[in-house]
């Protein structure tokens, strides 16, 4: 088995989407609403330049069989997807790649993963260091009449004149700015909300029903831009929230409210720091 770089070319984006493709279609790889095709294949480019040390793909013969992406971003080290193909499973790839992502986390006070429900993820993520928090999803069509509108926290798209703020709300609840990041997930993503008032500031990016990303510096914002996006999922599309954590209540009553249906949905982990909150995190940008 060879392990190298993962480099900044379309090939080896290539292979990082049919390595994740093949790990999610596997049960045992099940996870969160996978990110749209494009994204994954500028994600993994965008992370082969930025974080060359962290991004490692393993090859028997030639054919790869497994992957990890990694990134730091201002002392926070996060891996942002880990897939072994199901026929190399327990034969030492995940471990490798694991060992030699981690080494691009030296120096870094604090951690952060977003872990499907797979016991191999797990147990790796475990021996990493992270501290593993249950976590629910939520998914279902929208009852509008369940929307509560309290209009008092006023909320607009935002664009890339926003990056600050988004920047100053991350380090304020993980310690570390996504940085750039946000260039790619403002590129991809259908569209980011905005709020910012004297009460305090928060972001959330909205991908057809996928709620992919919600920081905010307080609750009620946090819920207010959550019913946002909700109410903005089109007709007859499927809403989808992942990764909530026990610290992420009044993302679970806001899903409620709207008739969305909880159910398990893999683990957070955190190492050095606690689950941000109000916060839901991205899965692949964390």
């Amino acid at each position: 088995m060879i392990l190298r770089p993962v480099r900044d070319t379309a090939a080896d984006a290539e292979a990082v989407q049919e390595l994740s493709a093949a790990a999610l279609a596997d049960p045992a790889g099940a996870g969160p609403a996978p990110l749209p095709t494009p994204l994954r294949l500028a994600g993994a480019r965008h992370l082969a330049r930025t974080d060359a040390g962290g991004c490692w793909l393993a090859a028997v013969d030639g054919e790869p069989v497994g992957v990890v992406l990694s990134m730091r971003r201002e002392g926070l080290w996060a891996p942002s997807l880990f897939a072994v193909r199901p026929s190399a499973r327990g034969k030492g790839v995940g471990r490798l790649l694991l060992e030699r992502a981690v080494t691009h986390a030296r120096g870094c006070l604090r951690g952060m993963v977003c872990a499907p429900d797979s016991p191999a993820a797990v147990r790796r993520y475990r021996l990493a260091g992270f501290t593993l928090h249950p976590a629910m999803r939520l998914a279902g069509r929208v009852d509008r009449d369940g929307l509560i509108d309290p209009g008092d926290i006023p909320v607009h798209r935002g664009n890339a004149s926003h990056l600050h703020l988004l920047d100053s709300v991350d380090r304020r609840l993980r310690g570390s700015a996504h940085g750039p990041d946000h260039e790619l997930m403002l590129g991809h993503f259908e569209e980011l909300l905005i709020a910012d008032a004297l009460a305090g500031s928060g972001y959330c990016y909205r991908d057809g029903g996928a709620v992919r990303l919600l920081a905010a510096t307080s609750k009620r914002i946090a819920a207010r831009l959550l019913r946002e996006a909700l109410a903005r999922v089109p007709d007859g599309v499927e809403a989808r929230v992942d990764f909530l954590t026990a610290e992420q209540e009044w993302a679970l009553d806001v899903g409620l409210e709207v008739g969305l249906t909880p159910g398990a949905g893999g683990f957070v982990g955190v190492r050095g720091m606690r689950p941000p909150a109000p916060y839901l995190p991205s899965g692949a940008f964390l």
